[in-house]
């Protein structure tokens, strides 16, 4: 039976998207490994996944202008091969300063996937259908950095750290090849020409308006709930309500598996429910904020806990899609590879800012305070999502393109 044309777009762009997380998760396993062959400290090791991860933060958004421009087709199937050759490469390093080079250019390579996904699944995905397809996206992200590092951990093991690398970079190449070959049904978006626009506003000006600022800032303040959740919920409810680490760590493995779960739930909310995606996002946020209020605050059972955890990352899962749909509709035609650039950008900074000032509050004694911080900054980032839909009016609705 042959899979129809979305289904196929939807398989492409999800099977890019997955070996991008997947590579920037395949890392951390080599670290200890790393340390004997190139005798690193703990942070230069870190450095690697900063790197890569910096990298990708600072570059889609200039890589959103370049697919609005040019067209996402090329620097899609550009960076999955880069990142492919880099992580290949990794395997042959002899220093650890080729690692850090080659991080780089893994980054490059990755920051071209959320301006070109969203730019190509916009063009080519039918409209009534683009929920589920933001959803399988995301989703398929989800897998690649939960497969990352067991995979990674468990290659390493058989063959070698050397040998992993380029056998997980030499597997990226048919998803390269398969983008390469079936690139004719991969749709851009609609661009308008500048003569046809009717408008002045500039990229730049789109960016800095005051919509995207508070759209880059809900991705933000998203993402540091979710990490702080990812990062210091085991410590958390071990300390404070003196779970077992491994009672505590099912906690979380239900987290992320109901934040993976609620991507799917999402998408069928955004394609059935379109005039409730702006409610769906308040009320499903709200909902895992309070949830988590409830583990933190209530003295319950080790498996009710769990039960909770798994609802408010299902809640927290399932309010992505619905959020994305709000950015895409806010997105001026023809630019949308640069405004999923920059204000994608927010999830890396996010998750990049909170472990440490969490991790500081409890070496000062105060664990039960981090899930109310999680709670609160969750609430605070809905601020940011109504003001930007309340001025999202003040947005052209045409761009010229740049």
């Amino acid at each position: 039976m042959a899979l129809s044309r979305s289904t196929r777009v939807n398989i492409l762009i999800g099977n890019g998207h997955f070996l991008s997380h997947f590579y920037m998760l395949c890392l951390p396993p080599m670290f200890l490994t790393w340390q004997d062959a190139f005798h690193a400290s703990f942070a230069e090791l870190g450095l690697a996944v900063a790197l890569m991860s910096g990298t990708t933060a600072l570059l889609q958004t200039p890589v959103g202008f370049l697919v609005d421009r040019h067209g996402a087709r090329r620097f899609l199937i550009g960076g999955a091969l880069l990142m492919s050759l880099a992580i290949t490469a990794m395997g042959f390093a002899t220093a650890y300063w080729q690692i850090l080079v080659l991080a780089v250019a893994s980054g490059i390579g990755n920051s071209v996937f959320h301006p070109a996904d969203y730019a190509i699944l916009s063009g080519s995905i039918e409209k009534e259908r683009m929920g589920r397809a933001f959803a399988l996206h995301t989703f398929s992200g989800n897998l690649g950095f939960s497969a990352g590092p067991p995979v990674s951990a468990l290659l390493m093991a058989l063959i070698g750290w050397r040998e992993t690398l380029i056998l997980l970079g030499i597997l990226g190449i048919p998803v390269v090849i398969s983008l390469l070959l079936q690139s004719r049904i991969l749709n851009d978006q609609v661009r308008l020409e500048p003569k046809h626009a009717g408008a002045t506003l500039t990229g730049r000006d789109l960016l800095t308006s005051r919509t995207m600022i508070l759209f880059l800032l809900f991705f933000m303040l998203g993402a540091m709930a979710g990490g702080g959740v990812q990062s210091w919920i085991v410590t958390v409810l071990h300390a404070v309500k003196g779970m077992s680490l491994e009672a505590a760590s099912l906690a979380l493995t239900a987290y992320m598996a109901g934040s993976t779960a609620g991507v799917l739930v999402g998408g069928w909310v955004a394609d059935n429910l379109k005039r409730a995606v702006v409610p769906a996002v308040f009320g499903l946020t709200i909902a895992s904020a309070l949830l988590i209020l409830v583990v933190n605050w209530l003295l319950l059972p080790d498996l009710l806990v769990t039960g909770l955890t798994f609802l408010s990352g299902l809640a927290l899962g399932a309010s992505r899609t619905p959020r994305d749909i709000m950015v895409k509709d806010a997105a001026p035609p023809g630019q949308i590879g640069k405004v999923f650039g920059f204000v994608s950008a927010g999830l890396p900074l996010g998750g990049a800012i909170t472990p440490v000032p969490f991790g500081f509050l409890i070496d000062r004694g105060h664990p039960e305070l981090v899930l109310v911080l999680v709670a609160g900054i969750l609430l605070l980032s809905l601020f940011c999502a109504g003001s930007a839909r309340a001025t999202g009016g003040g947005v052209p609705a045409a761009v010229p393109a740049e």
